[in-house]
């Protein structure tokens, strides 16, 4: 009955459980930080930009196309954010010296500044939630392990 079950797509409660308490804990975690940013004067998106930026892979800089990837944003809604972050002084525009057409962003001393204030507080609210995060993570795993391969995912 259960390999049926399995077969036909049905996922059993453990399952969804897991996946609410994991959802649920990332939520508290993305709560928490988006709390810790408007102590600083930073709307969520603002932080989230901030990190987007300091945070880019291999580089410190980004271009508003890039930026606007990292936060699943449109492109016009990044150009508003990167002024917003422009007037409070966070972060400058940049033309490339290889190639004009290209701007970059990267954040004032300002900026990392407040990056890092934010980022260490966030840190130490993950070290706080690491052991449940992990425990769900693994639990989330050995339950898929249980599941047909043809199942598709819950």
């Amino acid at each position: 009955m259960a390999a049926q079950r399995r077969r036909a797509g049905v996922v059993s409660k453990a399952v969804y459980e897991t996946q609410a308490a994991f959802r649920f804990t990332l939520r508290r975690f993305l709560r928490f930080s988006e709390t810790t940013a408007r102590g600083v004067g930073l709307t969520p998106q603002q932080y989230q930009a901030l990190l987007a930026i300091h945070g880019f892979p291999g580089r410190d800089r980004v271009k508003v196309g890039e930026l606007a990837q990292r936060l699943q944003i449109h492109h016009h809604s990044a150009v508003g954010l990167v002024d917003r972050l422009m007037a409070k002084r966070l972060a400058v525009r940049e033309r490339s010296t290889v190639d004009r057409r290209q701007v970059f962003i990267h954040l004032t001393t300002r900026g990392v500044r407040i990056l890092q204030r934010v980022s260490a507080v966030n840190r130490g609210e993950l070290r706080r939630l690491r052991p449940q995060l992990i425990r769900l993570l693994g639990r989330m795993a050995r339950l898929e392990g249980r599941r047909s391969p043809s199942s598709g995912l819950p």
